[in-house]
């Protein structure tokens, strides 16, 4: 069996110390005074001879790996896509490598994956969680495992979270459609519920039909398995309106049942806007070019991965620091969706 090339392989074809190599490999070159050629030529070397190193074990020897992990729902989901990347990005700027993974909204599989992240030796995570009893969460804690909560938070846990006002965004956008002049307002919304953000968004809706004094029915409210928009199965989208066809106006809380919902009216040919209004949370690119564009609630997504990397490597490199909650503002975007 060839032999794994090695730090030492490297350091001997090229005539310096593994020390050396070392430093230019863990992006400390410039600090430790190595020239920009000697740098290059030992970028080069490492190609050349196919080294991988062992982050694991070097991580087990410094105590950290460089390595982070991000926990969500569901990378293809556009939104998480664009924190993804955001996050790759800043996390790279600081020298540190990402672990994507998605829990496809089942707590059981997040607490696996959270427990893959440990053994894989990642030095915190950044987590949007699906769980309804986040014990595992305190866990982490009790251990000191550094972790950020993005998009989704708990309110009887003491830790780090970058976040969005979704109950103020939800209850501008629905007082917006009202003042349109729209009295039939529907919600269509996901499982699980207990969500924090998918919550505050519900919340939202009936704070501000509650406030204008307009009634708030339940059968105007419709919660949509996960699962079910995953399967493309839309039944209980195409049941709605069918039963609620008095509805002017909808609002949706999430990009992927945005779509799904578009699709259903389509085939049962109700037009929008003119038939009814349509808004929904997440600006993604089909929104902006589909016809009609769509009206949305628009994260701030750079600031929500930028935040989530700036804290976790603060609590990464501080002991003890002190956990940090962003509750960042949202953007209302008017398109032709909600223009009778």
């Amino acid at each position: 069996m060839k032999k794994e090339p090695s730090l030492s392989d490297v350091a001997m074809q090229l005539g310096v110390s593994k020390t050396l190599v070392s430093f230019v490999l863990n992006n400390k070159g410039d600090e430790k005074g190595i020239s920009k050629a000697t740098q290059k030529k030992v970028r080069e070397k490492v190609i050349e001879l196919n080294y991988q190193p062992n982050q694991i074990a070097r991580g087990l020897r410094i105590g950290k790996t460089k390595t982070i992990g991000l926990l969500v729902a569901d990378i293809s989901n556009p939104f998480y896509a664009r924190i993804a990347r955001i996050i790759e990005f800043y996390a790279e700027k600081q020298a540190y490598n990402v672990m994507f993974c998605s829990s496809d909204e089942d707590e059981n599989r997040e607490k696996i994956l959270l427990q893959m992240f440990r053994e894989r030796q990642v030095d915190g995570a950044i987590i949007s969680s699906t769980a309804d009893n986040p014990e595992f969460l305190r866990s982490l804690i009790r251990d000191g495992f550094p972790f950020v909560l993005i998009d989704r938070y708990f309110e009887n846990i003491d830790c780090n979270y970058v976040v969005v006002d979704n109950y103020q965004a939800t209850y501008t956008s629905t007082n917006y459609l009202l003042n349109k002049g729209n009295k039939n307002i529907g919600f269509i919304t996901l499982s699980p519920s207990h969500i924090s953000s998918l919550h505050e968004r519900k919340a939202g809706y009936l704070g501000a039909l509650n406030e204008r004094k307009f009634e708030n029915k339940s059968d105007y409210i419709l919660e949509v398995d996960y699962s079910d928009v995953k399967k493309r199965n839309y039944q209980s989208i195409k049941n709605y309106f069918v039963k609620n066809n008095e509805l002017t106006a909808v609002f949706i809380t999430n990009n992927n049942l945005a779509v799904a919902v578009l699709k259903t009216l389509k085939e049962l040919n109700i037009n929008v806007p003119n038939d009814i209004a349509l808004m929904t949370f997440d600006d993604i690119d089909i929104f902006r070019i589909t016809t009609p564009s769509v009206s949305v609630v628009a994260q701030p997504v750079d600031e929500i991965g930028k935040h989530a990397v700036s804290i976790l490597l603060k609590s990464i490199e501080e002991e003890n620091s002190q956990f940090v909650n962003k509750i960042l503002q949202t953007k209302l975007i008017i398109r032709e969706s909600t223009n009778k």
